[in-house]
């Protein structure tokens, strides 16, 4: 590139009027307005390593493929299964989602169309414009069958994650009694919201007089929401779905709205989008209310999305790939590849060059020495390390403070890599009696059930700690017997008497000789030895240059236990 710096595309949109203040001075931003990587420049495929995309292109392994530099990809919005996540994560690319900023917009679409199915005012509103005029009561009542009062009524949330807990909060307030199926919430959650927990589908389905529906998509939880599942619903329920179209089969869902197995649905998402109801087999369904996946929208929400959105394409241009993401969806396949993760700074920027091979942080940590690392803390998910530990001369004291113990993991890039099997990713998904795959929207809930063990001694004693000296002898002068005569006794008398105070002053000056000796020996740690002082003083401020980095980093490695238990 002419300029120098990396370049960063938008891939399926025209606007960067955003996303250019905050990338500016580390990146060129170019856009695409694509709808397929076929329409992408050849200038896009081979030179960047960034690329923005909302839900308008599928990037699965054949796409990603044509890609020659890409490192980072983040999805505007919460959804990303249009993004092949293995495949990124096996050619080196990173990708990253904004779970937070849209979703109060979701809960309140879910929210809306609930109440347009119970209140039935969508219907309403098309029946007057179609030139319906009831005069009369009896006239309003027939137009309005179908109208139902909320109160008492029970919603079932599929997924408490984020939009799931918003969308409970706000159904709570208007009367709805909650339950919810998520087998990955820790028990008891439930009752700290306020809300029923179930342990099946099944149980959920029919309990509810609404279901709304709040998963990811993965490859074992398509159509999930099909016949079986229908059929298992209250007669006369609703149903609503903001999450992801190919959750459910349409044709089945279409069936029970034309049976009466269904009063109605809302749906903000469908399989094939954008929505076309002449080739939908939800076309001539009845009572059915569809919007084009719009739930996401605000003013606010679409500004905060983009922006973070160029903050993380930004922090993986400044900072490291994965461990600087604050969002990055695919980190526990993608740490499964070291050879791709960056451990310098990003990108070919002047001010934030790749670390040379020979400084980046591969050190083993040990486990039972400083009492970190413990199963709990490296599965199911690989957690990042506090700054104190990346540093390669702490790790290199604690290696040597421990004498070689057996270790639990390595660092890379400020990563623990367990180098046991790797375990299996914690998609937070569930298959439930149905054969069905389950999962919050937005990613594990800040409850989710996670197995732990108990954490070792945290501070085992080390080789490197310096002993106790033992406590100073006990000089006592010992009378050899001697023979007097009566004579001599007060000569002999007063001599025994010089000879006492003569040992008790010997005493006294050989326990302060020792104390000296002992003060300099435990000071051997934290200063130079006797014949290191005789040295130049160039050679001396040296010594002590390296003492004290060597306590500095004591220190901050009894900080980093501290604060990680």
């Amino acid at each position: 590139m002419a300029s120098g710096r990396p370049l960063v595309a938008l891939l399926d949109g025209r606007d960067c009027s955003l996303e250019m203040p905050i990338l500016k001075d580390v990146a060129t931003v170019a856009f695409c307005d694509a709808q397929s990587t076929q329409e992408i420049h050849e200038k896009v495929l081979n030179e960047a390593v960034g690329a923005l995309l909302y839900h308008g292109i599928n990037l699965k392994r054949d796409e990603l493929e044509k890609f020659k530099a890409l490192k980072i990809i983040v999805r505007i919005g919460s959804g990303y299964d249009n993004v092949d996540l293995k495949a990124a994560a096996e050619l080196g690319i990173a990708v990253s989602n904004v779970p937070f900023a849209c979703v109060e917009e979701v809960a309140d679409s879910a929210m809306s169309l609930i109440l347009n199915l119970y209140r039935r005012t969508t219907f309403l509103h098309n029946s007057l414009k179609s030139g319906s005029r009831p005069n009369s009561a009896e006239g309003v009542r027939e137009l309005a069958a179908g109208a139902t009062r909320i109160r008492g009524d029970t919603l079932g949330i599929i997924g408490l994650g984020r939009i799931g807990t918003a969308v409970a909060r706000r159904a709570q307030a208007f009367g709805f009694e909650i339950i919810f199926y998520d087998p990955y919430l820790l028990d008891g959650i439930g009752r700290a919201l306020g809300y029923q927990q179930v342990t099946t589908l099944q149980e959920l389905l029919t309990r509810s007089d609404c279901v709304s529906l709040h998963c990811n998509v993965n490859e074992n939880n398509i159509h999930f929401m099909n016949e079986n599942t229908f059929k298992m619903m209250r007669r006369g329920a609703f149903f609503v779905n903001t999450s992801r179209g190919c959750l459910v089969d349409e044709q089945a869902l279409a069936t029970a709205l034309k049976e009466g197995k269904l009063k109605g649905a809302g749906l903000d998402v469908t399989t094939n989008e954008p929505f076309s109801y002449s080739s939908s087999p939800l076309r001539d369904a009845p009572n059915c209310v569809i919007t084009p996946h719009s739930a996401w929208v605000s003013d606010k929400s679409s500004v905060e999305l983009r922006e973070e959105a160029a903050q993380e394409v930004r922090r993986a241009i400044t900072g490291r790939i994965p461990t600087s993401l604050r969002n990055c969806v695919n980190k526990d396949q993608l740490v499964l590849h070291p050879q791709h993760i960056q451990v310098g700074g990003g990108g070919s920027h002047p001010h934030h060059p790749v670390l040379p091979q020979q400084q980046q942080h591969h050190s083993q940590l040990p486990s039972t020495a400083t009492g970190m690392l413990t199963a709990s803390t490296v599965t199911p998910n690989l957690h990042q390390l506090p700054g104190a530990w990346q540093h390669p001369a702490t790790a290199a004291a604690i290696a040597a403070a421990t004498g070689g113990r057996s270790v639990v993991g390595e660092v890379a890039g400020g990563m623990i890599h367990s180098p046991q099997p790797p375990p299996q990713s914690l998609s937070h998904q569930h298959i439930d009696t149905n054969g069905s795959t389950v999962a919050s929207s937005g990613g594990p809930p800040p409850y989710h059930r996670m197995e732990r063990v108990p954490h070792p001694q945290l501070l085992a004693p080390s080789a490197a700690t310096p002993q106790q000296p033992p406590p100073p002898q006990q000089h006592t002068a010992v009378a050899q017997p001697t023979t007097t005569t009566p004579s001599s006794a007060a000569t002999e008398s007063q001599q025994q008497q010089q000879q006492q105070s003569s040992a008790a002053a010997s005493s006294v000056s050989s326990a302060a000789a020792q104390q000296q000796q002992q003060q300099a020996s435990s000071s051997v740690a934290l200063s130079p030895t006797n014949h290191q002082q005789q040295n130049t003083p160039g050679e001396q401020q040296q010594v002590s240059s390296a003492t004290v980095d060597s306590s500095t980093t004591s220190q901050q490695q009894q900080v980093s236990v501290t604060s990680t238990v």
